[in-house]
């Protein structure tokens, strides 16, 4: 077990466990199990963590850019980005054709001109990579780079202006926000290097709605981290908050052409369309009609592995919803509470974690 030497790369992604996944493998060391599903795997700190306990894991996530951090994180055994690499990707090379079109698309929307003419070159670099793990760690230091010059970390507004107004801040890092890319990127290619390695033990990335994860494999432990669904603040849109990561993605496989046929050109952040497949797919975490169903249809397809569930107090079904469901399904249902304070929420909550077995 290599815990004490590597430590996950830092992230900034909403809801991440990256802060209490101590406590979660806290509560499950004492179960037996070798094969893991993180099915919603997200920046893969769970999946990572099991990696490095020497678990075999398959690591899925609906959205495209996490699958590449699961790539970089979860399936590459060995593979890192060389100084030389990283010097050809922060490098203008006359050979490449670039195109500008997240600098004529999204002007004046999260970054200055100059950045997203730099994330143009950057996109149309790291296609040439010839390495799939390499292009994989390049992209997952990108998405990170992004998050971290960015208010609030999200793009679910265009709201650059925040950054550039000359007025006292009651939260974010001016100072943050305006470092450039080349120094995030080679900061998180470091990081990312540093958590290359493997545990002799098969694990991969996978790409799949959670309902679709093929059923021919069999895990002993099926982690389940979905979008919560707050009574409080209503639901958690992934497909809002990270548009623009996933639009760099179908930006680097399939061109500008791809990502401009999917934004929706009517709003101001200039999100991905309503309607697109991948919406479709993540819909049902999103809507308080649908939760309840979607929850029982994860439980009914994994009932045959132990079940652990991230969840919080505030969260819809309810603690006690979610403890009838699993008792549908397994023989013994175990809560473990956390009591946890979030950036940028007021009050606190319970992180719950639901074991059944």
């Amino acid at each position: 077990m290599l815990s004490r030497f590597i430590r996950p790369p830092s992230t900034r992604f909403q809801g991440s466990k990256g802060k209490i996944i101590s406590w979660i493998w806290q509560n499950i060391r004492y179960l037996r199990f070798e094969t893991v599903l993180d099915a919603f795997g997200g920046t893969g700190i769970f999946a990572f963590w099991a990696k490095l306990h020497d678990k075999s894991v398959i690591y899925n996530d609906v959205f495209r850019w996490n699958y590449y951090i699961g790539v970089a994180l979860i399936e590459n055994n060995g593979i890192k980005l060389t100084d030389s690499d990283i010097d050809f990707v922060l490098t203008k090379h006359p050979h490449i054709e670039y195109e500008n079109f997240i600098q004529k698309t999204f002007e004046n929307i999260y970054y200055l001109d100059e950045e997203n003419a730099w994330l143009d070159m950057v996109i149309a670099n790291i296609r040439e990579l010839k390495d799939f793990y390499k292009r994989a760690i390049a992209l997952s230091a990108l998405f990170q780079s992004c998050l971290i010059k960015r208010p609030y970390n999200l793009f679910h507004r265009a709201n650059l202006y925040m950054r550039l107004a000359d007025v006292k801040r009651s939260f974010g890092n001016k100072t943050t926000w305006d470092r450039p890319f080349p120094y995030y990127f080679r900061k998180f290619v470091g990081e990312y290097n540093e958590c290359v390695f493997s545990n002799g033990k098969i694990c991969k990335a996978i790409n799949f709605d959670v309902f679709d994860i093929p059923d021919e494999e069999e895990y002993d432990l099926v982690y389940i981290d979905p979008p919560y669904y707050s009574a409080v603040r209503g639901p958690t849109d992934y497909y809002l908050y990270y548009h623009f990561l996933e639009g760099l993605c179908i930006y680097l496989e399939q061109g500008p052409d791809a990502w401009d046929r999917l934004i929706d050109y009517k709003r101001k952040p200039k999100p991905l369309r309503h309607g697109t497949e991948l919406e479709r797919k993540v819909l049902p975490w999103m809507r308080e009609q649908t939760i309840r169903k979607a929850f029982e249809k994860v439980f009914e397809k994994f009932q045959d592995s132990i079940l652990v569930v991230s969840y919080n107090s505030e969260g819809i079904p309810s603690e006690e919803e979610i403890i009838e469901m699993l008792e549908s399904y397994k023989n013994n249902v175990i809560v473990k509470r956390l009591r946890y304070q979030y950036v940028l929420r007021p009050t606190k909550v319970d992180e719950l974690l639901f074991i059944a077995v």
